[in-house]
């Protein structure tokens, strides 16, 4: 699905605008500031930051290349008004030239013809699969209702075997699972599999090479008023009202409570500050500081109102160098699949131990549509905090929010066709039908944090903990395949100052610690016949984080080491960097970010191809319940295996190397 030539137009026009608009605030910052005025005069400071990244060899063997080359240029700016309000404003604009520099992996040139696997027999290309006209036939159907033409463009169903990689290719083998092609041209060239899933999924080139100029004009990072109003008893009410981003958590990497902007994972994975990769939103807050009571130093009350139109995570669009869970890259072949059909490998269990690459037509698997929620004051997103801090120098906060989840769910699609016999179900999906329509559910929250001095260890001690009720999981023990959980999360972080004499004699080295826990509750987990069935999501899980960040030369040099090890997927990531200060304007970063994993069999996972949806046609070969649906437990690791993996698990072939420049003008 693509955007029309209008508004492909309407955004280059509000690009050239935003341009102008930065422009217009550095010629400000210059020198606009002599005219004579009594007013407060604006607080300009401007930033050019330069990232370059060079990625090693994908799990193919072959070398990535350059992975980023993205030039950002910040302008940040606040200003005092009339009657006690307060402006601040941030503008960013960045260009990533790798899409053109490196255009064999990011660009018009990626991708190209595969071959996908068949146990038992020898690999076939996209587009010549099995076709199984013998049944079409005996059911008086069409012939080659679940093919498609890989090779003749002026026929019908037409999805050539060109601009495609193997799905996950650059994580993983395929071993026997299921795989299909996916496309990973930018959409102005190839439109294949492209849909909005919420700010990505169905971008040019042109909107990659500079993701901050769309239709939520993203070059507003934050512009937002402020304003204190004094109240009786010393009582103050704070106001904030704008584009901007709500912190309620106090961890690094991960979240917990800090869920009420979306964060834009194509700008680095999980890698980037959180400041930077928030998604800002329309937002208005309310804070009543009460002061001081009987047992608390102070009370503040918070009220937040996210009335922006519903904003999901952006997981990166299949094609570009950051896409987190390699999820974009399943959602774009699966929509795929659904619009032109395509090759599945190892998919029909013909006899003992085969499993033949089988062609499906348009409209029988994949992701049918995306159901982003419009705006309307239900849609809408309400949170609400009390915070203090205790006699005893405990603060704590108390943390209540309801809002959409910005993480998708893929539910079994109702009304989807039986494609053996033309028969629908409005009143839902065929049970275990490998089709979907991706949601976002409401989730409801609720927990709070706190934070203490731990005298005797001279260390600082961070909690935050959540519940949720709402979100939604894979589940192939369920008919739509998928489930609704309540999950609890938790995480504690340790902050010690240390001498190291051996790193600075005379200056501390800052070592944090944090430890990340989730828990899936009513979790479900069966040994099905032939392997495991149910959530792929592990019930519990661990994730601990470390850094270690040393000041050198009067803190001009500050070497940092920071690792994540993802105690159920076995994965491990390290990031080594150092920063020098050059001078007050300029900062060069140099670092690394290498993974690693023990094992990804560990990854594998029911796959699907044996639910059989539509018994007897769909079970499995020798099957001893044939006329049953349910899931039998063939594994791969396609699709569900990336949630087994994580973040970190899924990126273990994305090591790279970077150099950031950064200048303040």
């Amino acid at each position: 699905m693509r955007k029309s030539e209008e508004s492909t137009r309407r955004l280059r026009l509000q690009a050239v605008a935003a341009a102008a608009l930065m422009a217009a605030a550095a010629a400000q910052a210059q020198g606009t500031a002599a005219a004579q005025s009594t007013a407060e005069p604006w607080n300009v400071d401007i930033y050019y930051e330069n990232d370059t990244r060079y990625r090693g060899e994908d799990d193919t063997g072959e070398s990535v290349g350059l992975s980023k080359f993205r030039n950002t240029l910040q302008i940040e700016a606040d200003k005092k008004l009339d009657g006690g309000w307060r402006f601040k404003s941030i503008l960013r604009g960045s260009f990533d030239g790798v899409h053109r520099m490196n255009d064999d992996q990011f660009g018009r040139k990626a991708g190209g013809g595969i071959l996908l696997d068949s146990i038992g027999a020898p690999s076939v290309p996209h587009g010549s699969g099995i076709v199984n006209n013998a049944l079409v036939d005996s059911l008086g159907l069409t012939s080659n209702t679940f093919g498609f033409n890989s090779t003749d463009p002026s026929a019908p169903r037409y999805n050539p075997n060109e601009g495609l990689r193997v799905l996950g290719d650059s994580w993983h083998k395929v071993k026997g699972g299921v795989a299909f092609a996916v496309p990973v041209r930018p959409c102005d060239t190839d439109g294949r599999g492209c849909i909005d899933f919420g700010g990505y999924g169905d971008l040019d080139r042109s909107e990659l090479e500079t993701p901050e100029f769309n239709d939520r004009w993203d070059f507003i990072r934050e512009a937002y008023v402020t304003k204190t109003v004094d109240l009786d008893a010393g009582k103050q009410l704070f106001l904030k009202l704008g584009k901007q981003q709500v912190v309620w958590g106090r961890t690094d990497l991960f979240r917990v409570l800090d869920v009420i902007n979306p964060v834009d994972y194509s700008r680095n994975n999980i890698y980037d500050e959180l400041q930077d990769i928030r998604i800002p939103m329309w937002i208005a807050q309310a804070e009543w500081r009460l002061g001081g009571s009987e047992s608390l130093q102070e009370r503040n009350f918070q009220l937040v109102w996210n009335f922006d139109k519903f904003r999901p995570n952006n997981l990166g669009q299949c094609g570009t160098a950051n896409v987190i869970l390699d999820a974009g890259c399943f959602f774009r072949g699966m929509h795929n699949l659904w619009e032109n059909g395509g090759t599945v490998a190892n998919f029909a269990n013909v006899g003992p131990g085969v499993f033949l690459s089988t062609d499906f037509g348009p409209g029988q698997i994949g992701i049918r549509d995306v159901k982003l929620p419009k705006w309307s004051l239900k849609n809408t997103q309400l949170g609400a905090k009390f915070e203090g801090v205790t006699e005893g120098g405990v603060s704590f906060s108390l943390n209540a929010l309801t809002y959409r989840s910005q993480l998708p769910s893929l539910r079994g699609a109702k009304g989807a066709q039986n494609p053996f016999t033309g028969e629908t179900r409005p009143d839902g999906g065929w049970p275990y039908l490998i089709a979907f329509d991706m949601h976002f559910p409401r989730v409801n929250l609720i927990g709070g944090s706190m934070d203490f001095e731990w005298e005797k260890a001279n260390a600082a001690v961070r909690v935050e903990a959540a519940l949720t009720n709402g979100e939604e999981f894979p589940n192939s023990l369920k008919t739509q395949l998928y489930s609704k959980n309540k999950v609890f999360r938790s995480v504690i972080g340790f902050d010690r100052p240390t001498f190291i004499p051996w790193i600075n004699p005379n200056r501390t080295t800052l070592i944090s610690a944090q430890l990340f826990y989730q828990h899936i509750f009513d979790h479900e987990f069966e040994r099905g016949s032939i392997g495991p069935v149910g959530m792929p999501d592990w019930e519990n899980n661990v994730i601990a984080t470390l850094l270690i960040k040393a000041f050198l030369a009067g803190d001009r040099i500050s070497p940092q080491l920071i690792t994540a090890y993802d105690v159920q997927a076995k994965a491990l990531v390290t990031s080594p960097q150092i920063d020098w200060i050059v001078t007050d304007k300029l900062k060069l970063s140099f670092g690394a970010n290498l993974k690693t994993r023990s094992s990804d069999d560990r990854w594998r996972f029911d796959d699907a191809r044996g639910t059989n949806p539509f018994p007897p046609f769909t079970a499995p070969f020798g099957d001893t319940d044939p006329f049953t649906a349910f899931s039998r437990g063939i594994q791969g690791i396609e699709p569900l295996g990336r949630f087994r993996a994580g973040p970190i698990g899924t990126a273990w072939k994305e090591n790279e190397v970077y150099f950031t420049a950064r200048y303040q003008f």
